[in-house]
């Protein structure tokens, strides 16, 4: 049997120019789509990213009983008053790391769920410790067997709860949980991110009753139910970064529109230290980049500082700035799996531990390399927009989970790139 595979091939070069829309933003699509879990009624959400994460979820989803409709490309119509399953399994769950979200939705509503431990990429240990301390304090009964998590309550009382970590993933599933159970349930040194706060809105926007989201303290008082109704989800902010990064990257002149500008702050500020220049508009910011761009030191943060998810997009930018870079990764411990493809083409990177050494070179040169994740794929394309000669980009899949038509859109910005297929 024959396979066909795809892969992207760049030929880089290209000052890239013109405007480019952001989609919807792929971390809070993952987290409000199995929300609609909690929801007694139809909801209508718009402003759905186009991306294999959500294909999978919606997949998920119907297997669970709920009825989906795509209204259009980016508008999906969910009814769960039929759920009648608490049961994810592996072969589906397997292809997304946000899945673990089922957990929160079903158990919120139902008192119990099983789960499959979730995949999506590679890089590092991202236990669920945090989520399953939060669903103790409020009263479920937790047991991990063969991959498998399940949980189950007799009755969902609201607690007070402190996170030793800030997860990204333990604030919303706790959050999911507490929505429709009895009383208040405060949650301390939650994560602040902005698609956490887009969760929050959404499960208000259908009766929720929750405050804080965007702050180090939540506050929850449980609701009986939720209704119907519609809501918007925010732009993708690192998709937004994606492109800005891009654009000073080739030296390129870039508006990139749609967009929350106040989310991009830390990205916009290294930018600019960097030496491109970046304007902000109301719902958009144009970077300008420029053949002098100086070295920086950046280390990862939870939100407001900056993104893990745009650690190998600044990386690939800063190996051909002048100079001697340092970029702390502080979220994940094993990020830098990238960093071996851009070797391959001609950067000057050291990794130790948590800690990468960029100096920058005079230029990149292509070469076949592998996106080894998600970002690690979109820092793969940045690459070979600025290397001399055809960079040729395998395990595109990885970029598909998270970005909507990645290569259409930078054409449409005048690069020279291709989607092929050819055989395993």
């Amino acid at each position: 049997m024959i396979y066909i595979l795809e892969k992207i091939v760049v030929r880089g070069g290209v000052r890239l120019s013109g405007e480019v829309t952001v989609s919807g933003a792929k971390n809070a699509a993952v987290a409000i789509i199995p929300a609609a879990i909690l929801v007694d009624g139809e909801c209508i959400i718009e402003n759905v990213p186009d991306i294999r994460d959500v294909q999978v979820i919606v997949e998920i989803l119907e297997h669970l009983g709920a009825k989906v409709e795509f209204v259009d490309r980016h508008t999906l119509k969910i009814d769960s008053s039929k759920v009648d399953k608490q049961t994810a399994p592996y072969e589906m769950v397997r292809k997304m790391r946000a899945s673990y979200y089922l957990l929160g939705a079903l158990l919120g509503r139902f008192k119990k769920a099983d789960v499959a431990l979730p995949g999506g990429c590679n890089f590092g240990l991202r236990p669920i410790d945090q989520h399953l301390k939060g669903f103790s304090a409020l009263g479920s009964e937790n047991t991990v067997e063969s991959g498998i998590v399940r949980v189950s309550a007799e009755k969902l009382e609201g607690a007070s709860i402190y996170l030793d970590v800030v997860s990204v993933g333990a604030t919303i599933n706790i959050m999911l949980v507490a929505t429709l159970a009895h009383g208040t349930t405060i949650i301390e040194n939650v994560a602040k991110e902005p698609h956490i706060v887009d969760v929050a809105n959404f499960l208000n926007s259908m009766g929720a009753n929750i405050k804080g989201a965007g702050t180090d303290v939540i506050k929850i008082n449980g609701v009986e139910r939720l209704k119907g109704g519609f809501y918007s989800i925010i732009p993708d902010q690192i998709e937004a970064g994606t492109f800005m990064v891009a654009a000073a990257a080739t030296g390129g002149d870039v508006l990139v529109k749609n967009v929350i500008p106040k989310h991009m702050e830390s990205v916009s500020a290294k930018l600019e230290e960097i030496g491109a220049e970046v304007i902000e508009y109301d719902d958009s910011i144009r970077v300008i980049g420029n053949g002098n761009l100086k070295k920086v030191n950046i280390k990862t943060l939870p939100y407001p500082g900056f993104p893990t998810d745009m650690q190998p997009q600044i990386v690939t930018l800063l190996s051909i700035c002048k100079g001697t870079s340092i970029v702390t990764e502080g979220v994940w411990e094993s990020r830098f799996q990238y960093v071996g493809e851009l070797l391959r083409l001609g950067a000057n990177i050291r990794v130790d531990s948590q800690t990468a050494t960029v100096n920058g070179v005079e230029k990149l040169k292509g070469a076949p390399v592998t996106a080894t994740d998600l970002r690690g794929g979109a820092g793969m394309v940045i690459a070979g927009l600025i290397a001399e000669g055809e960079t040729e980009i395998s395990d595109i899949k990885h970029i598909d989970r998270g970005y909507e038509k990645m290569e259409e859109k930078f054409r449409q910005l005048g690069a020279d790139i291709r989607r092929v297929t050819c055989p395993e």
